[in-house]
């Protein structure tokens, strides 16, 4: 994954650096993986008035449901896109499985598209399988 630098236009952009986007694929999220977010008042209290100044706005995202227990245990699944989430500092995995399931999981450091992982006590130790805590 390369480093995106800024050129220097004002003091701020002098040191700035972003991680860039290549690898990743820029699709729409899966519908049915994704929900309506609810935002929090937008500091209005319960009659709405404005209790905490300088909070609201903001934009509109889509959250997308990760799959955080990986309970899918002897079932391989497959590395189709590495996305970006608006809700997190971490990228996602949409992950497809053999028994037809799709799945978001957070992006572990090294998969790459078309990887498979495994979750399960049984599961080889390698980067993106889950094993419990008492098979490590």
């Amino acid at each position: 994954m390369a480093i995106r630098s800024y050129r220097i236009l004002t003091p701020d952009t002098r040191n700035r650096s972003v991680s860039g986007f290549d690898g990743r694929v820029q699709l729409d999220p899966q519908k049915k993986l994704t929900s309506g977010q609810h935002h929090c008042g937008k500091g209005r209290n319960g009659r709405g008035i404005i209790t905490a100044r300088h909070r609201g706005g903001g934009h509109k995202r889509l959250y997308r449901q990760i799959d955080f227990r990986r309970d899918k245990e002897h079932i391989s699944g497959k590395i189709v896109t590495i996305e970006y989430d608006p809700n997190r500092s971490a990228y996602i995995c949409k992950v497809h499985y053999k028994n037809g399931d799709k799945m978001y999981i957070l992006h572990p450091r090294g998969v790459m598209i078309g990887d498979t992982i495994l979750s399960g006590p049984k599961a080889p130790i390698s980067i993106g399988n889950a094993l419990p805590l008492s098979a490590v």
